[in-house]
């Protein structure tokens, strides 16, 4: 994964910042003033989060003081997704298959993430279980940390990012032993349980 997009990754890591791509996400201009209010945030904590997101090019300033408005850069949103689909599913080195965890060959995984991501964001649930298995293996290893605690509201807008149906995906994640949930905090379980991932060959198209 190269050193910009980890960067924009680890600025997008922050619950605060998340909140703040989600509200811009709806396509409006927001002052700080109106990002403070609904946020329930100081205005100078916004500003500090809007500068951070501002210098991984996901937020563009509009106007003069003191009438400043932020816009999402949906493009950039867009090259973040599509680095993740990239990183996620492509061979580490050309001609071979780079092993998926617990020995599998990535190649099955790679052929179903293309055929159901697009721009990075997922166009769609798949359906069939093992399909399901390599979308939601992808979701837990590359917008979830191990040992740590998420409530429901910080995963719903992490999903969003890549597709609209956060409940379905919440509850896939949960059902198909992916994550833990307790009092309404997820947490992923350990890599070692996570469901097997199916071995190139046995998907059908």
């Amino acid at each position: 994964m190269d050193r910009e997009l980890l960067a924009a990754l680890k600025t997008l890591s922050d619950a605060p910042r998340l909140r703040i791509v989600g509200l811009l996400a709806s396509g409006r201009r927001m002052a700080v003033s109106d990002l403070a209010t609904d946020l329930a945030m100081p205005s100078g904590t916004v500003m500090h989060h809007l500068s951070r997101l501002s210098e991984v090019g996901l937020v563009k300033a509009h106007g003069h003081r003191p009438n400043v408005r932020y816009e999402l850069r949906k493009e950039r949103l867009a090259w973040i997704g599509a680095g993740l689909s990239t990183s996620g599913s492509e061979p580490e080195h050309e001609g071979l298959d780079a092993p998926w965890p617990d020995g599998r060959l990535r190649s099955t995984g790679s052929r179903v993430l293309r055929g159901f991501l697009s721009d990075g964001r997922l166009q769609t649930i798949p359906a069939q279980e093992k399909k399901r298995l390599v979308v939601l293996r992808f979701l837990a290893e590359t917008i979830f940390e191990a040992a740590r605690d998420y409530p429901e509201k910080e995963v719903n807008q992490r999903l969003a990012l890549l597709h609209p149906d956060v409940a379905s995906l919440r509850r896939h994640l949960v059902d198909e032993g992916f994550m833990v949930r307790a009092a309404g905090i997820y947490r992923l379980r350990p890599e070692a349980d996570w469901p097997d991932s199916p071995v190139s060959g046995s998907i059908s198209p």
